[in-house]
């Protein structure tokens, strides 16, 4: 880090010359550079659904103040007779067929982003948010809705909690992806954090946060391993998920391909991106938003999670005391998918408001 005064060079004028390239060898490692972007680097444009020889529309949309398309779909009762509606964001390579929290869904009314949406290049975790408050207000959710976010949905809820406190009911963070780069995380909790993930996906943090522009050739490329993520790198799961993949056999199979439709970039990539970017806000610095106990925040966590650490949602759960944090023991990053405990997880959402 500079001190704030400038250092003086111990290099004469005359010496300097040496370290210099000829404007001409300038300009043609430019050209190379440019090139190599284009034809290697550069992710190719998304697949825009509708658009000809590309995917088709198959759920509803809404179009939003962009002009954008935000794809969505509903579950529960009709939306007039609903008396709960929670908008439900999910994680990295998911799409609406893995709306795990619909199972308990007969009396509120769930709303799922999915892969049908018109991508976002310019995407933030504000930006997320003002699409969410617009599909709340396009759809009459009422001035106030549940918000859940699952895995990466977590960085679209952590923006609710700062952006729109004042429409949320209630919000739920479930295995939320932590930020290593949130400025208030202590150096030695995110290094510990960051250590207890495989090497490949700590590489790949650092290219996302550090280097964006080189994300889609680091996970696409066949030299070394990208993110576990990316490739769909099963064997870093920890036993307890694995056992859940077993059990749900094929399920998935039948929609898997729809999940990355749009391209890899736009699908994953864009996710890590945003999701170890350099944030508007840092969560750990967020005031409680229902200081009159209208509503409530909870954060669910397995202890065997391999993808995000459990030391690091410790750590945000002390600082944050009036988040309710539960701890599962002996699952991992898909316990939701284990018997009964979305149950759990929705009734606890929603009992502020039941009692």
């Amino acid at each position: 880090m500079a001190n704030g005064s400038a250092r003086k060079s111990s290099l004469k004028p005359s010496s300097r010359k040496s370290f210099l390239l000829p404007s001409s060898v300038i300009i043609i490692v430019g050209i190379i550079l440019a090139l190599t972007y284009q034809s290697i680097l550069k992710p190719p444009p998304p697949k825009l659904c509708g658009s000809p020889g590309n995917p088709p529309i198959t759920a509803p949309r809404i179009k939003l103040r962009d002009g954008r398309h935000l794809a969505y779909k509903e579950h529960g009762l009709p939306r007039e007779k609903a008396n709960h509606k929670i908008v439900f964001i999910h994680g990295s390579d998911s799409c609406r067929h893995d709306a795990v929290f619909a199972t308990l869904l007969s009396p509120v009314r769930s709303y799922k982003f999915l892969e049908l949406s018109d991508p976002d290049p310019n995407r933030t975790p504000k930006s997320m948010v003002l699409d969410i408050e617009e599909l709340a207000d396009q759809l009459s959710l009422g001035s106030r809705f549940y918000v859940i976010g699952k895995s990466m949905g977590g960085q679209a809820a952590w923006g609710c909690l700062k952006y729109i406190p004042h429409r949320l009911a209630g919000v739920t963070l479930v295995a939320p992806v932590v930020n290593y780069y949130w400025r208030n995380l202590p150096l030695n909790v995110s290094t510990q954090g960051f250590k207890l993930q495989q090497k490949r996906d700590q590489w790949a943090v650092r290219v996302a946060h550090y280097a964006p522009w080189l994300i889609y050739w680091w996970n696409t490329q066949n030299w070394f391993p990208g993110s576990s993520v990316a490739n769909r790198d099963g064997g870093i799961l920890s036993q307890p998920d694995k056992d859940i993949i077993l059990n749900m056999g094929s399920s998935r199979k039948p929609h898997l391909a729809e999940v990355r439709q749009q391209g890899i970039h736009e699908s994953i990539n864009r996710d890590m991106i945003v999701g170890f970017g350099n944030w508007e806000f840092d969560p750990i610095d967020l005031e409680n938003p229902f200081l009159n106990k209208e509503g409530s925040v909870h954060l669910w966590q397995g202890d065997e999670d391999m993808l995000v650490p459990v030391t690091l949602q410790r750590y945000i759960a002390h600082k944050l005391p009036w988040l309710h944090y539960h701890e599962v023991p002996g699952s991992g990053h898909f316990f939701p998918f284990a018997k009964g405990v979305v149950d759990e997880i929705v009734k606890t959402a929603l009992m502020q408001s039941i009692n």
